[in-house]
């Protein structure tokens, strides 16, 4: 799993703690150390433990303990202590919690979504999209892969994906169609991905080559119908079930057939409830 490096944590950081903690500043105990725990208040899958542990240890901090991301955390537990002088350990609370906070709850629910998907379709993958907080992509990529989900595009170099606005520039939808066999020659390495319009356009679509289907806010019945015809006729194209999916659904769509559910709910999923302990040591 990658981690975030160290000159993207110390922007982090200097958004938070440009200059000094005004508040520690003037209760002038330059002397005075301190030990801090963090802890959560509910089960979490721990997400982002590194770099919040790094975070510590660039504000000048040691850390003791750290749970690995990917972990199970159960109320109660522990996911990372540091010490240090008073100073330090109160720069760097916030900034290790809050990310914490966010991204172990990102992680869970992707990993509660996930676990339900499997329930009725274990070859079924959930896949994340690009709406993600702007500025913290990659914190986000690593917070849904930690959770079991896997990331939808990475980027608009990464995959071919036509959608409506895509075929405005075409006359017709019998020229879009046409075009499609030479995008795919010109793209020899990379899947065709279409958003059709309707089921009939969705069969079209198969006969002429797409690889993928990304059937956007589709009823479970039409959704069906799509797969029945596929796996009838075209048994090597995938299909996958966008907008408006989410945790309380996911099921339904995974049990439908698709090989993928594509959401974006997971980034709207609040912040996991943990809270801190603070310990003067001398």
């Amino acid at each position: 799993m990658f981690k975030l490096n160290d000159n993207e944590l110390l922007e982090y950081i200097n958004e938070d703690v440009p200059y000094l903690d005004l508040t520690t500043t003037l209760q002038d105990a330059p002397n005075k150390n301190a030990k801090m725990e963090i802890f959560t208040r509910e089960d979490v899958i721990v997400s982002c433990s590194e770099e919040s542990a790094r975070v510590a240890e660039l504000l000048g901090c040691k850390v003791e303990f750290v749970l690995p991301s990917k972990s199970k955390a159960k109320a109660g537990d522990t996911l990372m202590s540091f010490s240090g002088s008073y100073e330090n350990i109160q720069s760097a609370w916030r900034a290790t919690q809050l990310l914490l906070e966010y991204s172990c709850k990102i992680a869970t629910y992707a990993h509660n979504m996930k676990s339900q998907i499997d329930e009725v379709n274990s070859r079924c993958e959930l896949l994340v999209t690009r709406k993600h907080f702007p500025f913290a992509k990659k914190f986000c990529i690593k917070s849904i892969m930690c959770g079991g989900a896997m990331p939808h595009r990475l980027g608009l170099g990464e995959t071919v994906l036509l959608f409506a606005h895509h075929r405005k520039i075409y006359r017709d939808d019998t020229e879009f169609y046409d075009a499609i066999k030479d995008i795919k020659g010109r793209a020899v390495e990379k899947k065709i991905i279409v958003e059709p319009q309707n089921i009939d356009d969705a069969i079209i679509l198969m006969e002429h080559g797409v690889d993928v289907l990304q059937v956007d806010k589709s009823s479970i019945e039409n959704l069906k119908m799509i797969i029945s015809h596929r796996n009838k006729n075209h048994p090597n194209v995938k299909i996958l079930a966008a907008g408006g999916v989410n945790i309380n659904n996911a099921k339904d769509f995974a049990q439908a057939g698709v090989d993928g559910i594509v959401t974006s709910s997971v980034y709207f999923c609040g912040m996991a409830d943990m809270g801190s302990r603070l310990e003067i040591v001398n």
